[in-house]
């Protein structure tokens, strides 16, 4: 069985204490880290092959290279705690049971780039994760392991928690950015990016809370050690979360490139209810996977990409053969349309119309028409605005409709007729 690097405190009742994290070796890192240069910790975790774990997968080593190294402005750390992604939901078990190994991911990313002010950006449902954190924020802080010269070594770091509204936007970083300086959040355009110009016209580095968890691993155990879990394209591991129509829901920390079959069959203990359909692999924005799709399909950057859809959180939505897809993504787009911010036209219009053709469909007035213009508005939406939140919408409708089209056609049959 793999070491686990993120779970492994999971199961220990005062996991989530700071003296429950320095018996199990929390904080190790840092005597390693403060001897080695800021570019060296750089260099250390481009070797391992991290790659965000938010869901766009860019490798972390050289989004930290991209902050300016020699700046006459304050350098701020960002950690994206707003898991708002459908169908994901691992960031908050870190959040709530071992908050400590965020916090010591964040000191290495902070002295990487050299910055001394951090803020934690956390959903505002989060209560409990919130509660959490705040007491060890504190606990960290009174035993020196943050705030001015930790542990000795002439470096500080002052670390503030913000809380979210619930608002998805906010999950794409430069809106998170505007919400964090008081602003409605609206996503920025790019360039410049965050790391020249981000919090408060300032260098600023965002990472997902699983990345800054995973790099005190690295350290400790160097970056050949990292980089021989998992895939060539995917080192590492990473927090699986399965949920739908299976026996038993739930996550598991496992290397990239295992199964989605297996992680059906072997650790949701396979289906509930009737035989597979259909699985989303990586939060909703991910186009869907047929059950025969699913067959060989693992969980990888590069195994997904080959299937035509994308790895994004690791999160699985999976679905039985009584799933109705046409409701299932009247759903999807019904959240996409709401939680649009409304800045691009595209994306304000072209979800919110998406939703009343699934709408019109479902209750028996639409036509064929329909179904090839909704993939006509995808094909509008994707790429074509500020941020990806169109594109989320427009990769399941896409895949949906295209996949599952006969499925869609028995909505309007009694109704209408094809035109040829």
């Amino acid at each position: 069985m793999t070491e686990l690097l993120l779970t492994k405190r999971f199961n220990e009742p005062d996991g989530k204490t700071l003296k429950g994290f320095l018996r199990t070796g929390g904080y190790a890192s840092l005597k390693k880290l403060f001897s080695m240069k800021p570019e060296q910790v750089i260099a250390e975790v481009k070797a391992s092959g991290l790659k965000g774990r938010g869901g766009a997968g860019f490798p972390t080593g050289m989004k930290w290279s991209f902050v300016p190294a020699q700046t006459e402005k304050p350098v701020y750390l960002v950690v994206n705690a707003d898991e708002g992604e459908p169908g994901t939901f691992t960031d908050r078990y870190i959040l709530e049971k071992d908050p400590h190994l965020l916090l010591e991911g964040m000191v290495a990313a902070a002295y990487a780039v050299g910055a001394h002010q951090a803020y934690i950006y956390v959903r505002g449902e989060f209560v409990r994760p919130i509660h959490i954190l705040e007491t060890a924020l504190a606990e960290a802080e009174k035993e020196g392991f943050l705030g001015a010269d930790i542990q000795g070594s002439g470096f500080s770091l002052r670390v503030t928690l913000h809380r979210g509204a619930g608002a998805y936007i906010c999950g794409e970083e430069t809106g998170l950015l505007e919400s964090i300086e008081g602003k409605p959040g609206k996503p920025r355009i790019k360039p410049p990016f965050p790391a020249v110009e981000g919090l408060f016209g300032c260098p600023t580095l965002i990472n997902n809370v699983k990345t800054l968890a995973s790099v005190p691993w690295i350290l400790e155990r160097g970056a050949g050690a990292y980089s021989s879990l998992g895939t060539k394209e995917s080192a590492g591991t990473h927090l699986f979360g399965v949920s739908g129509h299976v026996a038993h829901p739930g996550y598991w920390e496992l290397p990239f490139g295992v199964g989605v079959m297996q992680l059906i069959d072997r650790y949701a203990q396979g289906m509930k209810g009737g035989k597979l359909k259909a699985v989303i692999p990586g939060g909703s924005s991910c186009p869907v996977l047929t059950a025969e799709e699913c067959r060989d399909a693992v969980m990888s950057y590069e195994g997904l990409r080959a299937k035509g859809s994308s790895f994004g959180t690791g999160g699985l939505v999976v679905m039985n053969e009584h799933a109705n897809m046409v409701k299932v993504l009247k759903n999807l787009t019904h959240f996409y349309a709401d939680e649009s911010c409304g800045q691009c036209t595209p994306c304000r219009e072209g979800t919110a119309w998406c939703d009343r053709l699934l709408a019109r469909l479902l209750s028996g007035e639409g036509s064929f028409r329909d179904l090839d213009q909704l993939l006509r508005i995808a094909d509008n939406m994707e790429g074509k605005t500020i941020c990806a939140l169109a594109a989320a919408c427009a990769m399941p409708v896409r895949s949906f409709v295209t996949k599952f089209r006969p499925e869609f056609e028995k909505c309007v049959k009694r109704t209408s007729v094809a035109v040829k």
